[in-house]
């Protein structure tokens, strides 16, 4: 059976040009379960905009017929139109700008847990083959950077479009031959700031790609590993001008960003100037003339209603200029949400209920790259329910990656792995999890409480069962000691404990879990004798009982297991006893002698 996957998901290389490949509708798409929450914002910007332009009509009024008559009543009646007007409009103001935010946070919401899902379900080769600064920029900057956007876009583009066809069709109302002139005029000046969207979007999409950049140099450089590296190596100069170049080049873009369009920019401040003044020659021209006077309040009234047409007139181009430059931003989202899963629960995928933990591997093979060399070729191996089996071997040989395969961290190119009968494929991935154990070479601790720690593994474990676990692993005396207790923060990654401490602190994780298969992946090959003799005895208490498959640094540690597998170039080459594989004196027997030399 061979992998259906014809290339290799990653994010490492440039999405191309990501304007083409996202639509607008499809950002539009994202804004569609909120569909009755914007028909109610749209109702609500549809009444502020008529209020909007209610005003202009009352001063209309209050110029041409209350004040020339000294109509007190007429004067006050009009005013307080005015005023209610303008009351009514703030309030649906603050109304609608609450509900725009709200639904746009549910988006974003919606759009960061997304993102996040998808790329916890990528497979672990996914993320051997990205940086993980390049996957926090997505998450972050990118998400990040169309904030404003989602958040303010829907109700803009509405609030904006209904307000300017409102004042349009009152101005053609008022006086429709000013009105032409106006709607012909205005125009004009926003055409003018049209090649601003593009340039803006070339600009993004190239600090989109430096941020990552920068953000890879401070995930590695500036976690506990990478400053001690740096410390250590005597290059934390040269780490710094690193930082410091790209940093550069993204100041180099802010600032390119920021000068972009700024003639563009003055023509929006001067048409509010120029297009009143027109108005006003155009009115002057026509009672000059002699022509049908115009009022002094239609002249005043139609003004403020221009200017009041300018501002959402500009603001919509606005919002399509930032829509254009978030695309790049969307663009390398949606490139994430499209990446395709490698590794996921088939179409009828069952839940797997182990009977005994009996793993079976039957014609397995398997590669990284699919035009790569094979790391494992032809493997069958049977390993009995309850029994311990050793996979040992040069460094390269395939040890982890065959281990790797019966928790389905990697797929199988070809061939099959079975737990008690039933082929890991097609079984769902959260009971594979619940049935299949890890304890790896290096033990990950959350930068959290060491309760916390444990309950990762079983997050309704009780505190009993907490502390019945450590003692279990025999770490429960020195966790009971601290200050804190279960308490106490175990710090980045762990780095506040010692090693043979944070291998006991996995045991007793993977004891919380109790599944039938267990994999020790060189659990203790970085420790020193006396605790890797200490640690091993608990994870041979812990294999007790259960199917073991325990990949080997030291081979002194294996010497009571039921049977030994020894992989050489990714091939079984032998497979026996400890005592059956020395009287052999082959390749496994060359391994022990280099030991002891």
């Amino acid at each position: 059976m061979t992998s259906a996957t014809a290339r290799r998901p990653t994010l490492a290389e440039p999405a191309g040009d990501e304007d083409e490949q996202v639509p607008f509708s499809r950002i539009a798409g994202l804004f569609r379960p909120h569909r009755g929450a914007l028909a109610g914002l749209c109702a609500l910007l549809v009444v502020q905009a008529g209020l909007g332009v209610t005003s202009p009509f009352l001063l209309r009024e209050m110029l041409d017929d209350a004040l020339p008559h000294r109509d007190a009543l007429l004067v006050s009646l009009l005013a307080a139109g005015m005023i209610a007007a303008a009351l009514g409009s703030g309030a649906l103001s603050v109304r609608t700008t609450g509900l725009s935010n709200t639904i746009g946070q549910r988006v974003m919401n919606e759009l960061r847990v997304a993102v996040y899902s998808h790329l916890q379900r990528m497979s672990l080769g996914f993320y051997t083959r990205t940086k993980t600064g390049e996957v926090l920029s997505r998450v972050f900057n990118d998400i990040g950077g169309v904030d404003n956007v989602v958040t303010g876009t829907a109700a803009s583009i509405v609030q904006n479009g209904t307000t300017a066809l409102a004042i349009a069709v009152a101005i053609l109302v008022m006086n429709w031959q000013l009105a032409l002139l106006s709607l012909v005029v205005v125009p004009l000046f926003l055409l003018f700031t049209l090649r601003l969207g593009g340039k803006q979007r070339k600009l993004a999409r190239g600090r989109t790609r430096r941020m990552a950049r920068l953000t890879t140099i401070v995930e590695e450089s500036l976690s506990v590993t990478g400053v001690l590296l740096a410390k250590t190596m005597g290059n934390a100069t040269l780490m710094r001008d690193r930082f410091a170049e790209e940093s550069r080049e993204v100041a180099a873009l802010e600032r390119s960003a920021a000068l972009a369009g700024r003639w563009q920019r003055a023509a929006r401040t001067m048409s509010l100037t120029i297009i009143p003044a027109l108005v006003y020659w155009a009115a002057g021209l026509e009672l000059a003339g002699g022509a049908a006077p115009i009022s002094l309040g239609t002249v005043v009234a139609f003004t403020s209603m221009l200017n009041r047409l300018l501002t959402p007139a500009t603001a919509m181009q606005t919002v399509g200029q930032n829509v254009a430059s978030a695309k790049a931003l969307f663009g390398r989202i949606f490139e994430v949400l499209d990446l395709p899963v490698e590794i996921d629960d088939r179409p009828g995928a069952r839940t797997l209920r182990p009977s005994g933990g009996a793993v079976s591997m039957r014609g397995v093979s398997f590669r990284y790259d699919d035009d790569g060399p094979w790391t494992l070729r032809d493997i069958d191996l049977d390993v009995p329910a309850g029994t311990t089996t050793a996979l040992v071997g040069s460094t390269g040989s395939g040890k982890t990656t065959l281990a790797y395969l019966v928790a389905r961290l990697y797929e199988v190119t070809e061939g099959k792995v079975c737990v008690d009968g039933t082929d890991v494929r097609d079984v769902t991935l959260a009971s594979l999890a619940a049935g299949v154990g890890l304890v790896s070479q290096e033990t990950y601790l959350f930068h959290a409480s060491v309760r916390e720690n444990l309950r990762f593994a079983k997050p309704d474990a009780t505190d009993e069962e907490l502390e019945n676990a450590a003692k279990a692993a025999h770490i429960h005396d020195t966790l009971a000691a601290l200050p804190d207790g279960y308490d106490t923060v175990v710090g980045e990654r762990g780095y506040r404990f010692s090693g043979g401490e944070k291998q006991r602190m996995a045991i007793a994780r993977i004891l919380l879990r109790n599944p039938p298969v267990l994999i020790l992946d060189e659990a203790t090959s970085s420790l020193d004798n006396r605790t890797e003799r200490a640690v091993q005895a608990e994870l041979d208490r812990l294999a007790a009982g259960r199917t073991t498959i325990a990949i080997a640094h030291r081979l002194s540690t294996v010497e009571h297991a039921d049977q030994i597998a020894v992989l050489d170039a990714g091939r079984i080459v032998e497979r026996g006893t400890h005592a059956e594989l020395l009287a052999l004196d082959g390749r496994y027997a060359a391994l022990v002698r280099g030991e002891a030399a």
